[in-house]
């Protein structure tokens, strides 16, 4: 075991630029925030930026290639990841803290250590006066397992080459959505119907109780900018949720320009806050999916929008999108097809997630023979038995 503070070369967090968010710029020097942290991902989306004068004046949090970022405060503590050689250079403001490799341990390791520490971390920022949040004698202090460079080497590799997969996934579901997206805007100039026209916004309720882990859906678990869904963080305790089927769309009425949607491969349930929409043809679902992923949608729905903390999209109001009342046969199956392979995209990225998850634990205690594990046969065959 080796404290945590003997094998970095740097830890600290960054720093609120002067004037705060009103310093913050459309381009320029990123400042990376909370909100660019997830656990082992950067999410480059919302990413802000500082003029040359304001980055100089935070030298001092500079990022460096292969540091490691570990979120300190609020409801995301303790995620962390590596921050991206494309980043570079950057600064952290005060909810991030750098966690720098010295020469003693591998970046990747320093990351794994960190999430395998994650529950305990997590522990020590509720533990303290302010409410979640993580101190540097905190991190500092943290004992981790040390083993020699070589195996350090190995583990990180096996990690890597799970992430690296995971990447290329969302990288291929990315350019499957720009696709997606192009088909709809086609019929851009052949508006002549309403979305009341082609679907109807779902209202079969049920008890509270009818919710799984695998297949709720809460405002919280869509993720912002067509991002998809993940995992629920909580299930709903009182009251009536949404039933949805496979071919709905989901998406969040809870600040809509925060652009969460998402096409359901499966049946299951969701908040009331997430509206499912259903296509009144069963096989033009792909098309409304690629109506209602355009921007121009949402930029019309918060047009009608009510309330401006938290404003709520008007239901009815979004029903008179205009929209072209179909779209051609060929577009239809190339639309399916492209749904399709990001849903499987999708599914494959979870199993390598639930993978890495499984292996981690046993990696760094040692349990598993690093040695041993053909990389090859790690990322395909054994991705079904996840």
């Amino acid at each position: 075991m080796t404290r945590l503070g003997d094998v970095c070369e740097k830890i600290g967090s960054g720093a609120t630029p002067r004037g705060g968010k009103e310093a913050y710029k459309d381009a320029g020097i990123p400042i990376i925030r909370s909100q660019n942290i997830h656990d082992w991902v950067f999410q480059p989306d919302g990413l802000a930026f500082l003029d040359d004068e304001q980055a100089e004046s935070l030298s001092n949090v500079e990022v460096r290639s292969n540091d490691v970022l570990l979120n300190i405060t609020g409801d995301s503590v303790a995620r962390a990841c590596i921050v991206p050689s494309e980043c570079i250079p950057a600064r952290v403001n005060q909810h991030v803290a750098i966690v720098r490799a010295g020469k003693e341990i591998n970046p990747t390791y320093l990351l794994a250590s960190l999430q395998s520490k994650k529950t305990m971390l997590l522990s020590l920022a509720s533990s303290g006066a302010t409410r979640n949040a993580l101190t540097k004698r905190m991190i500092e202090n943290l004992d981790i397992d040390l083993p020699s460079r070589e195996i350090q080497d190995s583990i990180a590799q096996v990690l890597d080459s799970i992430q690296y997969k995971i990447t290329l996934n969302n990288r291929l579901n990315d350019y499957l959505a720009n696709l997606c997206e192009t088909i709809a805007s086609r019929y851009c100039n052949d508006r002549n119907s309403r979305l009341r026209d082609i679907c109807y916004q779902v209202a079969d309720h049920v008890d509270y109780d009818n919710a799984n882990q695998e297949t709720y859906v809460s405002t919280e678990s869509l993720m912002q900018n067509k991002g998809g869904r993940q995992l629920a963080s909580s299930l709903p305790t009182t009251g009536k949720i949404t039933r949805y089927k496979a071919g709905d769309t989901l998406i969040s009425n809870i600040r809509p320009y925060f652009k969460k949607i998402w096409y359901a491969p499966f049946e299951g349930t969701c908040s009331g806050d997430v509206i499912v929409f259903r296509a009144n043809d069963p096989s033009n679902a792909p098309y409304l999916h690629a109506c209602l992923r355009q921007d121009s949608f949402f930029d019309y729905v918060m047009q009608g929008a009510k309330g401006t903390k938290m404003p709520r999209g008007d239901k009815k109001q979004m029903m008179e999108f205009k929209v072209a009342s179909s779209c051609s046969a060929e577009d239809l199956i190339l639309l399916d097809s492209v749904i399709k392979q990001r849903s499987d995209n999708d599914s494959e990225i979870t199993k390598l997630q639930k993978l890495r998850d499984m292996l981690l634990p046993k990696l760094m205690s040692g349990e598993i023979d690093v040695s041993k594990i053909d990389l090859t046969q790690l990322t395909n065959n054994h991705l079904a038995d996840c």
